[in-house]
């Protein structure tokens, strides 16, 4: 089963605390004009440990069920955790889910603890830093892609298989392009595990959530902060 989040930075270094009470007991509810019903968006679980804050969102996304003919909307109650951690003086935040679920959840986050879109943003891996992490890891490299490709009419380019770093064609893309996407077998936990420069994270092993949150935090951050020019 794969396992799928996305990591974020805060733009203002706020207390866990704060962040915690802002959240806690939030519930919000949305009349569906169309039918009688009431979706519900809600935060709980919430437990501060340490440099630590995670937390479940809840929400309830309509759906259209036909029923020998009829359409009937009703609703569908999805459940992502998250979670709050400091690093290196940072606040990150991660969302397990889907990249654009993430997005999604990390705005509706910002709007509940800083009122307003835009305190929440993009972590970014730098694509030299992205490339050490491949090297690191480059004897079990499964897959690379390249962006901001500079030769016409191509957008991106990839290779698959092992040991890529050697080969010609990784150096040739190298230098037409950057490094967007790399699949790689993590030395240390022996995941095999895709990133991207975003910091979208995708494990294909079989994991709990709770390893999910631990490596991310434990490998990926660090590319992160390195990035940002900070020691991890």
């Amino acid at each position: 089963m794969v396992t799928a989040g996305k990591l974020f930075i805060t733009g203002e270094r706020t207390p866990l605390e704060e962040i915690a009470q802002k959240l806690k007991d939030y519930k919000a509810e949305v009349a569906l004009e169309d039918a009688d019903l009431t979706l519900l968006t809600q935060v709980s679980e919430l437990e501060l440990k340490g440099r630590r804050l995670e937390g479940m969102l809840s929400r309830d996304v309509p759906i259209r069920l036909n029923k020998r003919g009829t359409v009937e909307i009703s609703y569908r109650t999805f459940q992502t955790p998250f979670v709050f951690e400091i690093r290196d003086g940072n606040v990150f935040l991660l969302v397990v889910e889907k990249k654009n679920i993430a997005n999604a959840i990390a705005n509706m986050l910002s709007m509940i603890v800083y009122l307003g879109i835009g305190n929440i943003l993009e972590a970014e891996i730098p694509p030299e830093v992205l490339e050490g992490y491949h090297k690191a890891n480059s004897e079990a490299t499964k897959v690379v892609f390249f962006d901001s490709v500079n030769i016409p009419n191509i957008n991106k380019l990839s290779l698959y298989g092992p040991s890529l770093s050697n080969t010609t064609l990784y150096s040739q893309y190298l230098q037409h392009g950057k490094l967007w996407y790399v699949v790689v077998t993590s030395k240390k936990y022996g995941y095999v595990v895709g990133v991207t420069r975003d910091s979208v994270v995708t494990i294909f092993n079989r994991i709990s959530t709770q390893d999910f949150i631990d490596f991310c935090f434990d490998e990926i951050v660090g590319l992160i902060i390195q990035g940002l020019g900070g020691r991890f």
